[in-house]
């Protein structure tokens, strides 16, 4: 009778098994949240954020903000969704899935390519740059003194906290693929956190998740410091994809741009690490594809080339 048992529960596996193969791959997700239920003549539209942070965290800051959009805009709904790390998002807007997207600049060019337009820019040009957080007791003097040293970055693709850094330390005499030891460690936290706990002698974010981080982890932010900025840039933009309906677009542009009129949109600002929402096209982010030019050519490709 136990030798029964055990085939049936064998065969049980397998058969669940089989289904769980059978047809097309599950796609890898991050978390979406939204108001529920909606009515079924609601249309619902995706707003997906690069990782500033992991995924919980994202959405914890960038809730409130879909709740506020959400209270205002008639006869729509908008969804958050977060990646689990850089490459997922990037998937996500190269396949056109999210109507809505806050990408870095950098992704801001790769998306155009794929359909989207920027309705807004997310913060102050001057907070678009990058930091090189180190322990307090590091020995680091000059960018030189990190030859032969392992240095912690979010993405090979993350502009402010990766690409930036990299080509300041290439301006001052670093090659940056033979002198160093680089990792990608998937998120701005894990970046700073790989120099708290002496993983790398120095890490790459930028201004919002490290101030972010100093606020909820303000013990461990103590024993480090900035040691070196980078020059600004342009900051991160809100895109929409072109085939949204016009009326739509602009009734999500205008709230963002007035989110610094409002007490509400004050505290939401807050919560993200965002001055204010100002206006911008993809005009405005010609000097990206021109920064990342000179990368390219001096430095390494931003990706891999297939």
């Amino acid at each position: 009778m136990g030798r029964k048992v055990i085939i049936f529960c064998i065969l049980a596996l397998l058969f669940g098994t089989f289904l769980g193969c059978e047809g097309s791959k599950p796609e890898s997700k991050g978390p979406r949240m939204g108001t529920r239920p909606l009515a079924a003549d609601v249309p619902v539209y995706h707003f997906a954020v690069h990782p500033l942070h992991n995924p919980g965290k994202l959405t914890q800051a960038y809730q409130p903000l879909m709740a506020y959009l959400n209270g205002r805009l008639p006869g729509a709904r908008l969804v958050l969704e977060a990646s689990r790390d850089y490459a997922g998002f990037e998937e996500k807007y190269q396949a056109r899935k999210p109507e809505f997207l806050l990408p870095n600049p950098w992704q801001t060019l790769q998306a155009m390519q794929a359909g989207y337009r920027v309705i807004a820019m997310a913060g102050e040009p001057r907070d678009f740059k990058g930091l090189f957080v180190v322990r307090r007791d590091s020995t680091l003097i000059r960018p030189a003194d990190l030859k032969g040293k392992p240095v912690s970055y979010p993405s090979p693709t993350a502009l402010a906290a990766c690409i930036m850094p990299q080509y300041f330390l290439h301006r001052h005499g670093l090659n940056v693929n033979a002198d160093l030891k680089n990792r990608y460690v998937g998120s701005q936290e894990s970046s700073i956190m790989n120099v708290f706990m002496g993983q790398t002698a120095a890490g790459a974010t930028w201004p919002p998740p490290w101030r972010a981080f100093q606020k909820e982890h303000p013990q461990e932010a103590a024993e480090l410091k900035v040691l070196w900025e980078t020059e600004s840039l342009v900051n991160n933009s809100v895109m929409v994809r072109r085939d949204i309906p016009v009326q739509v677009q602009e009734q999500v542009r205008t709230l963002l741009l007035g989110l610094k009129e409002t007490t509400a949109g004050k505290s939401i600002l807050a919560g993200i690490e965002t001055a204010r929402f100002l206006p911008a096209t993809d005009e405005d982010y010609d000097v990206v594809r021109q920064y990342v030019s000179r990368f390219e050519s001096e430095v390494r490709p931003v990706e891999e080339r297939k």
